[in-house]
C-alpha cells in the first residue's frame, strides 16, 4: 500500500484523492476515484511539460513597431480550462523595450497554438459540440461535470455551437459560390467499388418548432418547414439466412431550413461530391409535391430515373376511391385494393381508365375536382409509376430511406418536449449534425479557426 500511495503522490495527485481512490467499496466507485486521479495526474504531467518548455531558451523577434529586438520581462501565469481539467503554467513574456503599444509577445503560447484571450482549449470546445449534436444543452454541461470534473456552463455550450456552426454554413457557401463561379468541386475519395453501385437520390420536408421572435421564448409556436436531401449507393449483402437484403452506404445528407432554391443548390454540390455520374444507374425517389418534382427536372432529369413513390401514389388512387365510391363504403375499399395491385404491377392505365369511368357518372362538383386532382396527379407522373418494370430491374419503390432521415436528422434532436427555437440557433446546431452524419467532423475541427 505505502508503495502505490508513493508513486500517486510523487506524480502530484492530492493525498485527499489518493485515500479516496483505496477506500472504494464498490467497482463503480473505483472506476469513478480512478478517473479523478487519472485526470489529476494528466493536470500535473501537462503542467510538468508546459514548465519544461518554458525554461527553454527563447529566441526573441524584433518589434513589429519600430524594429528593436524584444526583450524577456519574466514569467507570466496562464491558466486554460482543458478536457482534463484546467491547467495552470508560468511562461516567458516578451516586450519591446522602446514601449512600444501591442508588442508583447508570448513564443510558448504560440507555438501552443493558443490565442492571447482563450479560456478553453479546442478539444473540450469540440467535445461539447458533440454533445450538443445529440442532447440538449444542460444534459451536456452536467455530464462534463459529473463525468469529467469540467464545469461547464450552458450558455458556453451554446455559444461554442454557435460559433462552430456558423464557420460551417460559411464554409458550405463558399464551396456552393465556388462551384457556382467555377463549375468545380472537390469530390470525396470514395472506393471504386462503392462508386459503381447504384445511386438513390431523394428529398422531403419535415416541420420543427420555432419561437416566433428569435431573441424571446414568448409567444405561440411557429412551424417551419426544413428541406433534406438525401443520396447514398445501394449494395447488396447476404443476411444469415443466406437472402440477398439491400444496405444503404456511403449515406449523404443535406439539409436547410430555406426553399426549395437552397435545397436544390446544396442536393446538386453533394451529387458532384458523391460523383452521381459515375454510378451504374441514379434513381430519384420522392412524393408527388410539386417543388420536389421542379428539382428533379431542373437538375437531375437528363441522367437520373424518376420514381414516385408507391405509398403516396396508392394514396392519392384512395383519394379518388373515397370521392367516387364513399369511403366508409365496403365497395370502394374493394375496388382500392385491386386498383394498388393494378398500380403495383404496372397497370396504371387501368386505374386511369376507371376514375375516368367515374366522371361519367353523375358525381357533384367536389367528387369531380377530387377523381381530376387524382387522375392528373397520376397521368403526369405516369413514366416515374411504371412500379413493375422498376421492380423487375431491381430499383426501390418507396421513399422510406428519405422519411427515416427526416426522422433521425429532425425529430430525435430538435423536436423534444417543450423544445423551440431560434432561426439562427436551429441553423448552427443543424450544420453540426450535419458534419456528423456525413462523416465530415474531424477534418472540420482539425480546420476551423476557431480556437
Amino acid at each position: 500500500m505505502s508503495l502505490r500511495l508513493n508513486i500517486l503522490k510523487e506524480a502530484g495527485v492530492e493525498q485527499e484523492k489518493v485515500e479516496c481512490f483505496f477506500a472504494s467499496k464498490t467497482l463503480s466507485q473505483l472506476v469513478l476515484n480512478a478517473l479523478q486521479v487519472a485526470f489529476h495526474f494528466a493536470r500535473a504531467l501537462i503542467e510538468f511539460e508546459l514548465q519544461r518548455r518554458a525554461e527553454k531558451p527563447t529566441d526573441w523577434p524584433q518589434c513589429s513597431g519600430c524594429g528593436a529586438g524584444l526583450e524577456s520581462k519574466g514569467f507570466l501565469p496562464r491558466s486554460l480550462l482543458t478536457l482534463v481539467g484546467r491547467i495552470h503554467w508560468r511562461r516567458r513574456v516578451g516586450r519591446c523595450p522602446q514601449g512600444c503599444k501591442m508588442s508583447q509577445v508570448v513564443p510558448l503560447d504560440q507555438a501552443l497554438e493558443i490565442l492571447p484571450k482563450q479560456q478553453t482549449t479546442r478539444e473540450l470546445k469540440e467535445l461539447a459540440c458533440l454533445l450538443a449534436v445529440f442532447i440538449p444543452y444542460r444534459i451536456s454541461a452536467w455530464i462534463f461535470e459529473k463525468f469529467l470534473g469540467a464545469p461547464l456552463g450552458v450558455s458556453s455550450i451554446w455559444v461554442w455551437v454557435q460559433q462552430f456552426g456558423q464557420s460551417a454554413m460559411v464554409q458550405l457557401e463558399k464551396e456552393i459560390e465556388r462551384y457556382e463561379r467555377e463549375g468545380t468541386v472537390d469530390q470525396e475519395k470514395i472506393p471504386a467499388s462503392v462508386l459503381k453501385l447504384k445511386c438513390l437520390m431523394g428529398a422531403d420536408g419535415v416541420f420543427a418548432p420555432f419561437r416566433p421572435q428569435g431573441g424571446s421564448p414568448q409567444g405561440k409556436t411557429v412551424w417551419k418547414e426544413v428541406k433534406i436531401g438525401v443520396i447514398t449507393r445501394l449494395k447488396q449483402r447476404w443476411n444469415r439466412k443466406g437472402e440477398p437484403v439491400i444496405q444503404l452506404v456511403q449515406r449523404r445528407l443535406v439539409a436547410v431550413l430555406g426553399d426549395a432554391a437552397m435545397l436544390a443548390k446544396r442536393l446538386v454540390l453533394e451529387s458532384h461530391k458523391q460523383g452521381t455520374t459515375q454510378a451504374s444507374q441514379v434513381i430519384w425517389i420522392s412524393d408527388g409535391s410539386k417543388w420536389l418534382w421542379g428539382i428533379y427536372e431542373t437538375h437531375f432529369a437528363l441522367y437520373v430515373l424518376g420514381v414516385l413513390d408507391f405509398y403516396h401514389s396508392a394514396q392519392n388512387v384512395w383519394k379518388g376511391a373515397a370521392a367516387w365510391l364513399d369511403g366508409r363504403s365496403k365497395q370502394a375499399k374493394q375496388w382500392f385494393v385491386t386498383a394498388r395491385q393494378h398500380l403495383r404491377h404496372g397497370d396504371a392505365q387501368r386505374v386511369l381508365a376507371d376514375l375516368q369511368q367515374a366522371l361519367t357518372q353523375g358525381l357533384n362538383q367536389e367528387q369531380e375536382n377530387t377523381i381530376n386532382n387524382v387522375n392528373n396527379y397520376l397521368t403526369t407522373h405516369l413514366r416515374h409509376i411504371q412500379y413493375e418494370q422498376f421492380k423487375q430491374q431491381e430499383i426501390p419503390i418507396g421513399s422510406g430511406f428519405v422519411e427515416s432521415a427526416c426522422k433521425w436528422l429532425i425529430q430525435q434532436r430538435f423536436k423534444g418536449v417543450g423544445m423551440r427555437w431560434s432561426e439562427e440557433g436551429f441553423s448552427h446546431l443543424l450544420h453540426l449534425r450535419l458534419l456528423w452524419v456525413n462523416q465530415r467532423w474531424e477534418p472540420f475541427f482539425q480546420s476551423s479557426p476557431n480556437g
